[in-house]
């Protein structure tokens, strides 16, 4: 069996993470990754604290297995970490902090509960200051990934990331979909990967069929990196740009903002409206490039199985070959 340092860190089977991604989880495609062996995240962004309490509650009730909550820090409202932390995660996930925001706080209080604190980053410098603050793992995202991301490929942050913050473990995200990603994420030198695509993809996802069925058809060359959903919603994300599947909402809207901007009361009910009914042609379908080697809706805990006995297939026989 494949396993890594961070199988033994988090007491997972396979080195196989769910990107907490806020609508793209749900309590039950977290318990069904972690009950087949890998780390399910649950975004906690949205949830007021008694929904979140609910929500680990289901998960705990369907699996007995290590889970996680996401927070994105600079969305954090008042009481909302106390509430997360109410919920007592074995792992606190968070992402896009604010410079101001003293991430140490944050894993010195997930210590005090006994969670791991994990932390998404997009340069190495954001890499460093994690290390700094305590963190027990660090995500390596790069710009292939769907939805908010930098502007670093997943290839040369990985292997920078890894070198800066040793020796703690890093995860690879962006631009990993299969097996094959997985053994690059480790030639890298990370310790697993964070998918997050490729499970948006799977029966257990709460997305709209619609919406799934779009990444199917997708051959990963119709993403574009833009502000566009952003700015429909009136949201400033602390240094990201979004990928997005490019539809009839994001052509619509091309290189004018300023009448986005005018119009964002609208545009945001038409964004819901599409996401309600599964439009992907009105709605920002916001996936990664790897939607181009995803073929099929499929079951989340397989896939976790999947990738992680591919990857040991890659790592036992063809790579070996290349050294006789």
């Amino acid at each position: 069996m494949l396993r890594t340092r961070l199988c033994e860190l988090l007491g997972i089977d396979h080195p196989i993470v769910l990107g907490g991604m806020g609508d793209g989880t749900s309590p039950r495609l977290v318990a069904e990754v972690s009950a087949a062996g890998g780390l399910g995240i649950l975004g906690a962004t949205r949830q007021a604290p008694e929904e979140l309490a609910r929500d680990a509650e289901t998960i705990r009730a369907a699996t007995d297995k290590p889970f996680g909550l996401n927070l994105l820090l600079f969305m954090e409202r008042p009481g909302q970490y106390a509430g997360l932390l109410a919920a007592r995660p074995p792992v606190i996930s968070t992402a896009w902090n604010r410079l101001e925001q003293d991430l140490a706080v944050y894993v010195d209080q997930a210590h005090a509960i006994g969670a791991l604190a994990m932390h998404m980053v997009s340069t190495v410098a954001d890499a460093r200051a994690a290390a700094r603050a305590g963190v027990d793992v660090i995500v390596a995202q790069g710009t292939e990934g769907g939805g908010h991301i930098g502007l670093m490929g997943t290839m040369p942050l990985v292997p920078m990331v890894v070198s800066a913050v040793a020796p703690i473990p890093v995860l690879a995200a962006g631009g990993v979909a299969d097996g094959r990603g997985l053994a690059a994420a480790l030639a890298l030198g990370a310790e697993g990967v964070l998918l997050g695509t490729r499970f948006l993809a799977t029966e257990e996802s709460p997305i709209a069929k619609g919406f799934k069925n779009a990444i199917v058809e997708s051959d990963g060359h119709d993403t574009l990196v833009t502000d566009i959903p952003d700015v429909a919603r009136g949201q400033v994300w602390p240094g990201a740009y979004v990928r997005v599947r490019r539809n009839r909402f994001i052509e619509e809207w091309l290189g004018r903002d300023n009448e986005l901007r005018r119009r964002r009361t609208e545009v945001t009910a038409q964004l819901r409206e599409a996401a309600q009914a599964g439009d992907p042609d009105r709605g920002a379908v916001m996936i990664g490039q790897t939607a181009g080697l995803i073929e099929r809706i499929e079951p989340a805990g397989e896939l976790v199985r999947q990738i992680s006995r591919d990857a040991e297939t890659i790592l036992r026989q063809r790579l070996p070959r290349l050294l006789a």
